[in-house]
């Protein structure tokens, strides 16, 4: 009888022993199968902060005028110069981005003060800041639109033919459409256009007489570059 029961209490725990090293491979088996597919998604969530660096094209609309002046015209010179934009997705679809680059612009006379030839030039700095949709069902190609505000900061003036020249500071809407091509998870290229509405007030000086003014330069800027998805 007592060989007996010792024999009953081995097998129950040669079985207690069998059943405990069974739950831990079942639970050593399902944690190695989870780890790959929780590295997959890390691997698959993008950061929402992205760059792109861009060549920028700035053309303006050749209007303006003295006040006091009648048919008097402004026009203003095109360039191209850097432009570095940042990004940040709330949401794959919403995003917010700022644009930094600085450019000048000749400032020339037309119509009735056309005479006066090169009035000034003044450099620009207009950050804008856009709120965009963008467009997720196309696969590598993610067009986007938006709109936002501009604040146009304009520094180091010089006067050409007037005495002198101060343009003013000032606020502006603007427009946006444009697209990413991603060639992989980070790196694309972007072709970008904005417009902005920008009127700033001047006042100049000619010939010892103080004016103002209004220069109506509403600039397209038309960008092309590359895009990086951190």
């Amino acid at each position: 009888m007592a060989r007996a029961r010792i024999g009953v209490a081995r097998a129950v725990t040669a079985a207690v022993v069998l059943i405990v090293a069974g739950q831990a491979g079942a639970a050593d088996v399902g944690q190695a199968a989870s780890v790959p597919q929780a590295e997959a998604c890390v691997a698959e969530a993008p950061s929402p902060w992205q760059i792109r660096l861009r060549a920028l094209g700035v053309i303006t609309e050749d209007s303006g005028y003295v006040n006091a002046v009648p048919g008097s015209g402004l026009s203003y010179s095109n360039t191209v110069t850097p432009e570095l934009d940042i990004s940040y997705f709330f949401t794959d679809n919403i995003a917010t981005e700022l644009i930094l680059g600085t450019t000048y612009a000749n400032i020339d006379g037309q119509g009735a003060i056309g005479g006066l030839g090169k009035v000034g030039k003044v450099w620009l700095l207009p950050p804008t800041l856009t709120l965009q949709y963008h467009f997720t069902d196309f696969g590598a190609f993610k067009p986007y639109i938006g709109a936002g505000v501009n604040y146009t900061i304009f520094y180091h003036q010089q006067a050409g033919s007037a005495d002198d020249l101060k343009v003013k500071n000032t606020f502006g809407a603007a427009l946006q459409v444009g697209f990413d091509y991603m060639v992989d998870q980070h790196w694309g290229v972007n072709f970008d256009v904005k417009k902005l509405f920008l009127k700033p007030d001047f006042d100049v000086t000619v010939a010892g007489t103080k004016l103002t003014g209004k220069a109506k330069l509403d600039p397209w800027l038309v960008g092309a570059g590359l895009t990086y998805r951190f």
